[in-house]
């Protein structure tokens, strides 16, 4: 529904997206890596698990790349660069090859699907008809709900906030994932500010979500100071360099991918809680596994919606995201609760994590997604 202007310089929207070595290989295949740019590439070398405040007893949990065989564990890229990539990839004029058709500033009010294909009717009353009708509208998908597919959703009752801010002490390219008492701050490294060459970090603040909406609406100076004081001073003085935003944290599990000459991917696919930073390169893994199994039906002269092959995406995607999906769940439910006991068990769960090696590299492993 958005115009072509907004597709083709999509605005700044606060979020970092950690790529994965294999998402990184995904979007080479893609040819969308080289129209990233390499200032807006930042490499995610190390990970840092913290729980608890540095004035008391915080346990630390470090994943190093050194644990993974590569140079760095993934690389920090801004969402909206990504989707700037894809439309030069797409619709750039050094690209070469017929664009595809691009029907913007429309929705779709109907879609109906029958055993010779599916019809999509637009809000101009334009009917759109197709052997394949594929829905990557977000985690609350209206072409999912309209093809009769429920979902599981949970509202984790927290907001994020999510910004870009410049800092006096150096990141190491290591990206924090600190559980804090009534707090959750993560800190994904970038690369130096292009404006004044200080330390920057994309810095993202979990909170209920009644507390979010003040800091929101703080001068930037009072902001610093409430995210310097938030971040103990780790990373001295913190000042603000970019818009703010807020997001509600719902985790979305469909109760299905596929229908009738239908299917779910991206964030309509499954809706991750971002604590494991899995969502984006989930959505990832869905492009692939749908397009392979297309593109293998149409060289054998077979139906691309064919209900086997789409069973097959399904079982392979649902294979991929089932067990994140749920740890990612279970952590977040964990790590959010302020109550003696979690605590404890959490505080014991990180220092145990930094002890037992081969823990750590299986977690290496997903972060660069080559388990």
């Amino acid at each position: 529904p958005q115009d072509r202007d907004a597709l083709a310089d999509p605005p700044f929207d606060g979020r970092e997206i950690a790529l994965t070595q294999r998402s990184a290989q995904h979007l080479r295949e893609l040819g969308l890596w080289p129209h990233l740019g390499q200032d807006h590439i930042a490499p995610l070398k190390d990970a840092l698990v913290l729980d608890g405040h540095p004035s008391g007893r915080q346990a630390r949990m470090r994943i190093g790349h050194e644990l993974s065989h590569c140079q760095e564990l993934g690389f920090l890229v801004g969402n909206h660069h990504i989707r700037r990539a894809a439309w030069l990839a797409n619709f750039g004029p050094s690209e070469a090859g017929q664009a595809p058709t691009l029907l913007h500033g429309r929705r779709v009010v109907q879609i109906r699907t029958d055993a010779e294909a599916a019809r999509a009717t637009l809000d101009d009353g334009q009917t759109l008809t197709a052997r394949l009708a594929v829905a990557a509208d977000s985690r609350h998908s209206l072409t999912r709900r309209a093809m009769g597919i429920g979902a599981d959703l949970h509202d984790y009752g927290r907001t994020m906030l999510v910004c870009q801010m410049t800092h006096d002490e150096p990141h190491h390219a290591t990206a924090w994932e600190w559980f804090d008492h009534g707090q959750t701050l993560a800190l994904l490294p970038m690369n130096p500010c292009e404006q004044t060459g200080r330390h920057r970090s994309s810095v993202v603040l979990t909170l209920p979500s009644q507390d979010i909406d003040p800091l929101m609406a703080l001068p930037e100076a009072a902001f610093n100071e409430a995210i310097t004081l938030r971040f103990a001073s780790q990373l001295g003085t913190m000042r603000l360099v970019s818009t703010r935003h807020a997001y509600p944290l719902v985790g979305v599990w469909p109760h299905a991918l596929v229908g009738r000459r239908f299917a779910a991917i991206g964030d309509a696919a499954v809706g991750m809680h971002p604590v494991t930073a899995h969502g984006f390169n989930l959505g990832l893994h869905s492009v692939q596994a749908l397009s392979e199994m297309v593109l293998q039906a149409h060289r054998r002269g077979a139906d691309i919606a064919d209900p086997s092959g789409l069973a097959r995406y399904q079982r392979r995607h649902r294979s991929a995201s089932r067990g994140l999906y749920f740890a990612t769940h279970a952590v977040a439910s964990l790590y959010t609760r302020e109550q003696g006991p979690a605590r404890l068990v959490r505080h014991a769960l990180v220092q145990l994590g930094e002890r037992f090696v081969p823990f750590k590299r299986a977690v290496a492993a997903s972060l660069t997604g080559l388990a």
